[in-house]
């Protein structure tokens, strides 16, 4: 089983294993060719709705962990190339929220490691 990094999408360092992109919609000011990924895990990203309640405020942070990982219980298939890819080797799992510690990459990369 391999490692599950996060990283943001901004960052210079080039990500390890297989990378996936974890927001629902496309970062701003990357091109698609700027970034070498072996997926979009669109599906994987929190909904539109709970994205936008979230609005990247810390206060509300645990709650949209406890939604968010509702949401990836009832589409489990969303997480699938994700374990699949983890089984083969390092995950680096990139996002574009400023917020290093407040986003959904790190609650989606928690999931994935209890699921394994």
């Amino acid at each position: 089983m391999g490692s599950i990094r996060i990283q943001r999408v901004y960052d210079h360092e080039t990500p390890s294993g297989a990378v996936f992109l974890v927001d629902r919609v496309w970062p701003r000011g990357i091109r698609k060719s700027d970034l070498r990924l072996d997926g979009w895990a669109r599906d994987a990203a929190p909904s539109t709705e709970l994205r936008q309640w979230f609005g990247h405020r810390p206060e509300r942070f645990a709650e949209f962990a406890e939604r968010y990982r509702a949401e990836l219980a009832e589409r489990p298939e969303a997480v699938e190339p994700l374990l699949e890819a983890a089984a083969k080797g390092p995950v680096t799992l990139v996002y574009s929220a400023r917020d290093t510690e407040h986003n959904q990459a790190v609650v989606l990369r928690d999931h994935l490691l209890d699921l394994i």
